[in-house]
């Protein structure tokens, strides 16, 4: 076996970025070390045909690994936890897939990774001249999803209030599959009727929701007026939005804010942000947190990485300290973009749903 890697390259803190083969090398060894990895993976290495140890030393090496986040559905959440955090681990939370392709896949979010994603999402923030000490708003579910935790601390790292607007996407999604279509639209306006006393009366200088919510405030002009009159940026995530919503938006319904994109799942543990300086006409770029979250777009036919400039499948792998969640194949096409120059891996634009997913119709609704 190879010399033990530095185990202190998983801990670098945030804006040094490590060595994509040493973290790479690194999370192997503390993955799958009986003395610091989760249960999970310590049992799962034994029917794998490869030792991770030994034979996964770059970013493309974790092709090798199966796709394992069907399993996630039900995994005892206790047995993620990788042992090296002792017997107490700084748990954030435990946290569900939008059960959009079936029944929900579980993920258990560590301190120390919702410490990097908020930093990220706040320094993001500070690029796009967001001032920091602005109060938020959020119209995202919070119960057994990720994004109202991140964002609430994102906020707080911001120097925000966080104000928010529960709802529940699963209800959403049962209701337009079933076709109960009114009884969907009621519940969409019940959310977006309780935003404009919080807008009216609270200093929000930031507002967090989803497409499809967006496109639904910008149905009120007495809500368009007072986001205009307050809010300097606009986070949307969660669902997807196309080119020509995303620029209507941007001009003509919210011009006096700056809309600031992200692409993520549970699956990520997080997302990918906007790349910022790109020109009006062109696709919204998402570029993920590399090397701890990477993306390639493949044909899913063959499995082989398609051209750039093309559309694929996104293939996902998340390698922290915390989670491993190597190859796992996204319910999303995207088209191809070149990373970030010294990035590994792709970058994603016009992101969209697959039709079908796992054998079940894709629904998003509202998230």
């Amino acid at each position: 076996m190879p010399d033990r890697p530095d185990l202190t390259i998983l801990d670098l803190p945030y804006g040094e970025r490590p060595d994509p083969d040493a973290f790479v090398q690194a999370a192997m060894e503390w993955h799958f070390n009986p003395d610091t990895g989760s249960p999970f993976w310590l049992a799962r290495a034994a029917s794998l045909p490869f030792d991770p140890r030994t034979d996964v030393r770059t970013i493309a090496d974790l092709t090798l690994f199966p796709n394992v986040t069907a399993e996630l559905r039900e995994v005892p959440a206790r047995d993620l936890i990788p042992r090296g955090y002792g017997p107490n681990p700084p748990v954030v939370g435990v946290y569900e897939s939008g059960g959009t392709t079936g029944a929900p896949k579980r993920v258990v979010c560590l301190s120390d990774w919702m410490d990097r994603l908020t930093r990220g999402l706040s320094a993001g923030l500070d690029a796009l001249g967001v001032p920091r000490g602005l109060d938020w708003l959020a119209i995202a579910p919070s119960g057994p999803h990720m994004v109202g935790e991140m964002v609430g601390r994102a906020a707080e790292r911001h120097g925000g209030i966080m104000f928010r607007i529960d709802m529940d996407p699963r209800w959403v999604k049962k209701l337009f599959a079933t076709g109960r279509t009114e009884e969907a639209e009621a519940y969409v306006d019940h959310v977006i009727e309780q935003a404009a006393p919080i807008l009216r009366t609270q200093d929000i200088g930031v507002l967090m929701t989803t497409p499809p919510l967006l496109e639904r405030i910008a149905r009120h002009d007495d809500l368009i007026e007072l986001i205009g009159q307050k809010v300097r940026g606009v986070m949307w995530g969660g669902a997807h939005m196309d080119a020509d919503t995303r620029d209507l938006l941007r001009t003509e319904v919210f011009p006096h804010s700056r809309l600031y994109g992200t692409y993520g799942n549970t699956m990520m543990l997080g997302g990918a942000t906007e790349r910022l300086g790109l020109a009006d006409d062109e696709p919204c770029v998402f570029d993920p947190q590399e090397p701890y979250v990477t993306f390639s777009v493949i044909d899913p036919a063959t499995g082989k990485p398609v051209e750039y400039g093309e559309f694929g499948q996104v293939v996902m792998s998340h390698v922290s300290k915390s989670c491993l969640l190597p190859n796992n194949l996204e319910r999303d096409l995207a088209l191809r973009v070149p990373g970030l120059p010294g990035a590994v891996g792709d970058s994603v634009a016009d992101v969209g749903p697959v039709a079908v997913f796992d054998n079940e119709a894709v629904v998003e609704g509202v998230y």
